[in-house]
């Protein structure tokens, strides 16, 4: 089995902040607009480089989506940027209304998203965001995994036209993916080939289902993890592929059980080829406040209830 290592930690917001400096820079239509969180989305160097093409909307989210959405008329691509709880729930009435339905070139970048926000607790742990965002006509999802991926999706956002939510987080997790490797939106990528069991996973517990492979592999278990970056739309066919080898899925991500990946896999398969199937992700529950590693460990989002997933499904084939 394919090993991968971690070269350091990154927060995937960095990557972000990163990759809108560099979008910035390909393309001058590209504009950037915070809800007065300019450090914590890391958009200072953007904000630097680009000072008129940097719009502070204060807290105001639901205006700077109107305003977004309004400046895609003149053909500019407006990257918003906020916690994932307030660029979303917030404000899902904009954005149905004033980019989503209007298919409007608006980037909608959400960083603080899901349990590893932490210690600000329950309130701003937005566990619904994938599903309220992927249920929108026209809506691309993305939830990359690392440093490096989030770079180049932001990158790949600004060359791609129409409505997007990416999702990215607040906490230093391991940078295993290829430096500078082109991101291709609605393509996932084949981690570890296996014959036992299929790890789809997204965000930031790609990395748990690697280490739960190799803890599969040291008992005798074959695993095939895909990271699926893109929730919407779905790579249908990898999907399909490596369940007809496999014959079983385990899905994994940092999100409500109802509506995330595990949901557009689960819905697929109905469809296409019903699988014995296992969700690791959060049931039914609000977060609480602590230490990402302990919010992870506690709500079962972790390489080792992924193998236990992974056990389980095996013995349903």
């Amino acid at each position: 089995m394919k090993k991968y290592t971690s070269t350091g930690n990154k927060d995937t917001r960095s990557g972000f902040g990163d990759g809108l400096l560099e979008a910035g820079k390909k393309n001058e239509n590209v504009i950037a607009m915070c809800a007065d969180l300019t450090g914590s989305l890391k958009m200072d160097a953007f904000k630097n480089e680009f000072p008129d093409r940097f719009i502070q909307a204060g807290i105001a989210e639901a205006n700077m989506i109107g305003m977004a959405a309004g400046m895609t008329i003149g053909g500019k691509i407006p990257f918003t940027g906020t916690f994932a709880n307030f660029s979303t729930g917030r404000v899902y009435d904009q954005i149905r209304q004033s980019v989503a339905y209007s298919d409007k070139n608006v980037k909608i970048c959400a960083s603080h998203a899901g349990l590893t926000l932490g210690e600000d607790g329950a309130t701003h742990q937005i566990l619904e965001d994938i599903g309220l965002m992927k249920m929108l006509p026209g809506m691309t999802v993305i939830n990359p995994c690392d440093y490096n991926q989030t770079k180049a999706a932001t990158i790949a956002i600004a060359e791609h036209h129409g409505p997007v939510y990416l999702r990215f987080g607040r906490p230093k997790v391991p940078v295993f993916m290829p430096e500078n490797e082109k991101f291709v939106i609605g393509e996932a990528i084949h981690l570890t080939e296996g014959t036992d069991v299929s790890i789809f996973a997204t965000g930031h517990l790609v990395w748990e289902a690697l280490q739960a492979a190799e803890q599969l592999e040291a008992k005798g278990i074959s695993a095939e993890v895909i990271n699926i970056h893109t929730i919407k739309p779905l790579d249908a066919k990898a999907v399909l592929a490596s369940v007809a080898k496999t014959k079983c899925v385990v899905t994994a991500e940092e999100h409500m059980r109802h509506g995330g990946l595990g949901d557009s896999i689960a819905q697929l398969l109905s469809r296409e080829n019903p699988t014995p199937m296992e969700y690791v992700a959060v049931n039914d529950s609000f977060g609480e406040s602590g230490t990402p590693e302990e919010l992870m460990t506690k709500y079962g989002l972790d390489a080792a209830n992924i193998v236990k997933a992974a056990e389980k499904v095996i013995k349903r084939k």
